[in-house]
């Protein structure tokens, strides 16, 4: 009996030993590209890289020459000397001032509100017991369902019954629901922790109070990355405020001012291209203050769900 026990245990020392090496055998550690692979990977990024850089190249190259360099059939890389002064003469333009100041009012205001009434519909939707949730809900994802150019005309006729044509207000107001911001915030609200706000209505929190000191704290990445998206779409912007601002232009944004310089009797290129490379400058700035955010929010929006 004892020898069939060391047997027995002799048995299970070696399939356990086996079993050790099986799993070391297989084990391999961490995929990594090998030096041929990474090369190709860097040439193609580089390659790529390039083709995206050439628009902004072309762009500024022309916006440092003058009307008649342009015509000529020789290549430069860069214009030498640089006319700057295509620059000079834009930012001294009274036009380019206001359509600058309505450019930033009209990102920065109608991105905070949007952000704002998206975010509270968003939890409302996702946290909020209410029978008018569901449908309300289906309202939003037929909204979405709906071509914005269709609603211009209802929207214009609105505006323009409140007397509010070539106003900030008839600017900005149309612009401040965006159902697809609201069914993001819905998304990620549902995917937020309960016990957090349990844990805040246990200390006297209502929904508003939890919303507002617990659920957007720790949602500033995703709030961020959806502020930058917003913020963009909002400058760059160019039909509402084309429609909106009247015969009169009384109040207008970068891109409407941009259309300026193309008329039927004249074609100022080089003006054109510098408001262009000017119209850039700030969204590089937020691009790049905002970008830890932005590639937060997303990679933490891919791993909720």
């Amino acid at each position: 009996m004892t020898a069939t026990f060391e047997a027995s245990a002799r048995t299970a020392e070696s399939t356990s030993a086996g079993r050790s090496r099986t799993r070391t055998h297989h084990y391999r550690g961490p995929l990594r590209p090998s030096g041929g692979n990474l090369v190709a990977r860097y040439v193609v990024l580089g390659v790529v890289a390039v083709l995206f850089l050439i628009p902004f190249w072309v762009l500024i190259k022309i916006s440092l020459m003058t009307n008649d360099d342009i015509s000529k059939p020789n290549f430069v890389f860069l214009p030498i000397p640089p006319h700057v002064e295509n620059y000079l003469t834009v930012l001294g333009d009274p036009g380019f001032q206001q359509a600058l100041l309505g450019s930033v009012v009209m990102a920065v205001v109608s991105t905070t509100l949007t952000i704002a009434i998206a975010a509270m519909a968003g939890y409302g939707l996702a946290r909020v017991p209410s029978r008018l949730s569901k449908p309300v809900f289906a309202l939003t994802l037929l909204v979405l369902m709906v071509p914005s150019a269709t609603t211009f005309i209802p929207n214009y006729i609105i505006v323009a019954s409140f007397g509010w044509v070539g106003t900030l207000q008839g600017l900005i107001i149309p612009t401040l629901f965006a159902a697809f911001t609201v069914f993001l915030f819905r998304q990620a609200f549902l995917n937020f922790p309960r016990e957090l706000e349990e844990a805040g209505k246990l200390d006297g929190l209502r929904h508003f109070g939890v919303f507002l000191r617990i659920v957007m704290p720790n949602q500033i990445a995703f709030v961020a990355s959806l502020t930058v998206l917003g913020f963009v779409g909002n400058w760059n912007s160019f039909l509402w405020p084309l429609v909106i601002s009247g015969d009169g232009f009384g109040i207008t944004t970068l891109q409407v001012y941009l259309s300026t310089f193309l008329t039927a009797q004249t074609f100022d290129y080089t003006g054109l291209f510098a408001t262009a490379v000017l119209s850039m400058v700030p969204l590089v700035i937020v691009f790049f203050t905002m970008q830890r955010f932005l590639v937060r929010g997303i990679a933490e929006t891919g791993m909720t769900g």
